[in-house]
């Protein structure tokens, strides 16, 4: 390892460290979160600060959500159960992806601006995550093709649920989805047979979920 793998490797583990502090306590999720190199999903020029708890620019209006967003609504999603079969709306750069890869059996990410999806592949490809799909769509519509889905991360913005995404949890699974206008929190869905249960929980900033594809 040269000595700028081993500074990553040493900056990855202060995040985690960090991530602890700010009480995430799911252990897996910090172990995925110090295994996937952060600073290879955003440019180059902003590398320096990959790991610290900040969203980043990744083009087209997008960004890559900060370390603490990303561990927090995953060790929602798991509380108590593993992910099993994961669908994440708004794969941008492909880094949630890579830390999903780490705690769920397979990934399906949906992005709608093809530019970015192929930087997505381009991102994922040196790491070899046999486990995770890409695919061009519109992600307020889910992926039926695949459906259903153990667990649901959106990581967009939205003013309500879409149904398709209700739709197409399995029994028994969840849905995590920033919702609200200028002021945005999680919302956990949990379905129960024919019946959702929702839970409220931290307040957050993402970009808006947008329909069709560009």
């Amino acid at each position: 390892m040269n000595p700028r793998q081993t500074d990553a490797v040493r900056t990855r583990a202060r995040m985690v460290e960090r991530l602890r502090s700010q009480g995430i306590r799911d252990e897996k999720v910090l172990a995925a979160m110090g295994q996937i190199p952060r600073h290879q999903f955003v440019e180059e020029g902003l590398a320096y600060g990959a790991y610290d708890d900040t969203a980043l620019p990744i083009g087209f209006q997008q960004t890559i959500s900060q370390p603490f967003v990303v561990a927090r609504m995953i060790e929602l999603l798991r509380s108590g159960r593993e992910l099993g079969k994961t669908l994440e709306i708004g794969a941008g750069c492909g880094y949630q992806a890579a830390v999903l890869s780490k705690v769920a059996v397979d990934v399906y990410a949906v992005e709608r601006i093809r530019p970015l999806l192929d930087r997505a592949r381009d991102n994922l490809r040196p790491l070899r995550l046999p486990n995770v799909r890409l695919k061009y769509a519109d992600g307020s519509m889910g992926l039926p093709e695949a459906a259903p889905f153990d667990s649901i991360i959106v990581a967009a913005g939205a003013l309500g649920v879409p149904q398709a995404l209700k739709d197409q949890l399995a029994p028994g699974g969840r849905l995590i989805i920033p919702v609200g206008g200028g002021e945005q929190r999680l919302l956990m869905i949990e379905r129960q047979g024919n019946m959702f249960k929702e839970s409220w929980h931290e307040a957050v900033r993402f970009v808006p979920l947008l329909t069709g594809t560009e």
